[in-house]
């Protein structure tokens, strides 16, 4: 076991903070479409003037830099539009800090691992745990050069760093990049900037505890009506008192809707908000709030019925039931999605998926699902991987933040606790130990499936491997139990046996008191002879 990193024990994954659920606005008048533009590209150039500004503060700034964007921003709306502009801004530079910081670890892994290659002889090997140098002197004068753009890029983003100055694009890189690639997306330009303005709009109020329905600038009653606080500049448009307006739509929220109204009738903090989808024409409501934690039960009464393991793939889920002592029960199962296409594709096909593990895994009885606590930030860089682009795409394809976020949220409604366990070694030790044993004629195990086994076992504590070989010397336990999974009091095979009531032979059971009444008659008859005999019990001899 020389070189291999220690393994960090299991855990159970607390519970969701907050709840987010959407509903379509349906039946919306051109008045009430022509509004909710005005407002959310009002409120938009609103957002963006503030991240400027907070973009431009970079670390001096305090509370007294915060209270001026506020009060500049309240004369243009009001103060609770302010607050949450504010917000959101000081929310996407933190988000723009975080990503800075992972981007100067990225660079410094990549450049230690370029710099270890460089010392090495051209075509030298490498071996499990350390690359090897570079394969000719052409690849060798390439990644020379890399070392040195990724060096200046380095510097570049530290200074940065230690400024304060991060760089931020209100509507998405990706969209921004479009615009230059409109042929290879078919977009026209009227519809990238459709889309463009769409996203940089701001739309989004934060609730309020102890006000009407939980919030004074987007409110929903129970009932669905909503009604929108409009910005000061727009105060002519408003259809009702107190310069609100009323929208036709309302809104019925089919997942959660009992929830969602009792805290509306409490008058307990809610936050909205109006997202416009370009492409499907259509305008949607989200309501969030948040949620106590719920309170995480111990790892061993979660795994008293068992567990069911799941390995993550870039294409399937991998799914195997276990039993308390750690051996797998049934067939494997396997949950396929599809993550090409859009992310709204994509996110469906990931909640389609864990919805039917969480149905096998209510209909079994288990109360525990077991998962890797994989994190591939620091795994599909370039220099690490080379050459290896296909498996590069695939890690990166998995989807293991987005699926560990929704698995953790569907189950905790369900009431099943999910266990994360570490992933070293899972799917090398698994194919080792259990997929040659768990294949059949009838059946045939893959890796996966074996890396599935593998899971639960090191969450429920057992090891790995599956049996130790039986003793040399003879086929009996005088040197110990033959299973690794057997605990110490566990009878060996020329223990003791449990003394079993009643005669100890083999033609009467030991319950044959109790049942002789019932039993049916040994009075035979021979069809073919006409005869009748009886079959007597036979004697006890000595």
């Amino acid at each position: 076991m020389d070189g291999l990193r220690e393994v960090a024990p299991p855990f159970v994954v607390p519970g969701p903070t907050g709840v987010a659920i959407r509903d379509r606005l349906k039946h919306l008048t051109p008045e009430d479409e022509k509004v909710l533009r005005l407002v959310g590209a009002h409120l938009g150039s609103l957002a963006s003037k503030d991240l400027k500004t907070r973009c431009a503060d970079g670390l001096e700034h305090s509370t007294d830099t915060w209270a001026a964007r506020k009060r500049e921003l309240t004369a243009a709306s009001s103060s609770r539009w302010a607050g949450s502009i504010t917000k959101a801004t000081h929310d996407q530079w933190a988000l723009a800090r975080r990503g800075q910081a992972a981007h100067v670890q990225s660079l410094e892994a990549g450049i230690e691992t370029i710099e270890h290659r460089l010392s090495l002889p051209v075509g030298q090997k490498g071996s499990k745990r350390a690359a090897g140098g570079y394969r000719s002197t052409h690849e060798w004068f390439h990644k020379r050069r890399r070392l040195h753009a990724l060096e200046d890029r380095l510097d570049q983003v530290r200074t940065d760093r230690e400024a304060g100055r991060v760089r931020v694009v209100r509507g998405g890189k990706r969209l921004l990049g479009t615009r230059h690639n409109l042929a290879d997306a078919g977009l026209s330009e009227d519809e990238w900037r459709q889309r463009w303005e769409a996203e940089r709009w701001f739309f989004a109020a934060d609730g309020e505890s102890g006000k009407r329905f939980g919030n004074e600038t987007i409110r929903v009653s129970p009932g669905g009506e909503i009604s929108i606080r409009l910005p000061a500049p727009l105060a002519g448009l408003a259809n009702s008192r107190h310069g609100r307006y009323v929208l036709t739509a309302k809104v019925r929220f089919w997942h959660r809707g009992q929830e969602w109204a009792d805290r509306v009738e409490a008058n307990r903090a809610v936050a909205y908000r109006i997202h416009h989808d370009v492409q499907r024409g259509r305008w949607y409501l989200t309501a969030s709030w948040q949620i106590p934690p719920s309170k995480t039960i111990p790892l061993e009464a979660a795994l008293a019925e068992g567990v069911i393991s799941v390995d993550t793939n870039a294409d399937h889920l991998a799914a195997w039931r276990l039993d308390t002592h750690g051996n797998p029960i049934g067939t494997p199962r396997h949950f396929c999605y599809d993550l090409s296409g859009t992310a709204d594709h994509r996110d469906a096909q990931v909640r389609h998926a864990l919805s039917r593990l969480l149905n096998w895994a209510r209909t079994c009885g288990v109360k525990a699902i077991a998962v890797e606590d994989l994190d591939f930030a620091a795994e599909k860089t370039r220099e690490k991987h080379g050459r290896r682009r296909r498996f590069r795409q695939l890690i990166s394809g998995m989807p293991t933040g987005r699926l560990r976020t929704r698995l953790a949220s569907m189950a905790d409604a369900t009431g099943i606790a999910i266990i994360a366990v570490d992933p070293a070694y899972t799917s090398k030790w698994g194919a080792q130990h259990w997929q040659k044993p768990l294949t059949s004629k009838n059946r045939t195990t893959t890796r996966h499936d074996a890396a599935a086994v593998a899971i639960g076992r090191r969450a429920q504590g057992h090891p790995i491997r599956r049996r130790t070989t039986p003793p040399p010397a003879h086929r009996s336990d005088g040197q110990g139990h033959r299973t690794v999974q057997a605990r110490p009091g566990a009878v060996g095979c020329e223990g003791p046996r449990p003394r079993i009531p009643g005669p100890h032979t083999g033609c009467v059971p030991p319950d044959a008191e109790s049942t002789r009444a019932t039993r049916t008659s040994k009075t035979v008859r021979d069809v073919r002879s006409g005869q009748v005999w009886v079959q007597h019990s036979l004697l006890l001899t000595d």
